[in-house]
């Protein structure tokens, strides 16, 4: 009795089959492949990858299924070389190709991976062109926010009122609404501990900032803090981290009293990327000290 065929023989028969533009075989070597990539062991997923990124060069526009069945291999886990990918990608987006839309979503999910966003790839051509297209290419607009995310990325965290400060490393924040909820999540707590003294966010605001449900009917967050910048500079909820000004080799937040109540929706806007926010240390007081009196009072 002949062996069924496994992931990487059926890759390769759906591979060919989109380079021909074979709708037939095709579609019937893409439910076979359908039906064991669930299976497949981590080299199958990383060899069958590897069939599809390199032939990514010979795809037409109308192939963008072959992006989209690589997108999917890379979230089960597969490390592809994504250029060839993220070339076809840039290239739907600057030429406006028909599928354009379709290209970019096949990226929205591994992307939302830190190893991903860590792999090498044209980060600068795809970025522009994600920009270049976000108005008329919906998947395009949300690639730009992914693009923009930090890694590994270490923020001073300054509170003039008590004089404490502290050095949090963040990742896989989308935007301040989340930000916010997060690091008064973390520096909300035991003041003999060196943490601030108030009400920290809710546990159910700070689990849909993180990996429970991304959308939760009805569930309002409320802000802590105003952020400010180094400069003095309103770190608006809207805004990104990334945008968050350098000052002395490092981005700072400073947190102020609320103006004002502030509210939003809770929840974060990429549902399978999950953020880290890790305190790796209260700052002790003269370094608290030199950082706060190098830092503009609040400019509005």
């Amino acid at each position: 009795m002949s062996e069924e065929p496994g992931l990487v023989s059926l890759s390769a028969v759906v591979v060919a089959a989109v380079i021909r533009e074979d709708v037939p075989a095709f579609n019937e070597a893409a439910g076979s492949l359908g039906e064991v990539i669930d299976e497949a062991d981590p080299a199958e997923l990383d060899e069958a990858a590897a069939l599809f990124a390199a032939a990514m060069p010979q795809v037409g526009p109308r192939g963008v299924v072959a992006g989209e069945i690589l997108g999917t291999l890379v979230e089960l886990g597969a490390s592809p070389d994504l250029g060839p990918w993220v070339d076809r990608v840039s290239r739907a987006f600057e030429e406006r190709w028909a599928e354009a839309d379709r290209w970019g979503a096949g990226l929205l999910g591994p992307l939302q991976q830190e190893r991903v966003r860590r792999a090498p790839f044209d980060r600068e051509r795809l970025a522009s062109a994600a920009e270049k297209a976000a108005e008329e290419v919906e998947s395009a607009h949300w690639l730009v926010g992914l693009l923009a995310v930090l890694d590994d990325e270490r923020l001073v965290v300054l509170h003039p009122v008590s004089g404490r400060g502290f050095e949090i490393t963040i990742g896989g924040i989308a935007d301040n609404f989340q930000l916010h909820t997060l690091l008064a999540a973390t520096v909300i707590g035991d003041a003999s501990s060196g943490l601030l003294l108030g009400t920290p966010p809710a546990p159910e605001w700070v689990a849909a900032a993180t990996d429970a449900d991304p959308h939760p009917e009805g569930m309002t967050a409320h802000g802590q803090f105003n952020l400010v910048d180094a400069h003095g500079e309103w770190i608006w909820n809207e805004g990104r981290p990334a945008a968050i000004p350098v000052f002395d080799g490092r981005r700072v937040v400073v947190l102020e009293p609320l103006p004002y109540e502030r509210s939003w929706n809770a929840g974060r806007i990429y549902p399978d990327m999950v953020p880290t926010v890790r305190l790796d240390r209260v700052l002790p007081e003269d370094e608290a000290t030199r950082w706060l009196s190098a830092v503009r009072p609040e400019q509005r």
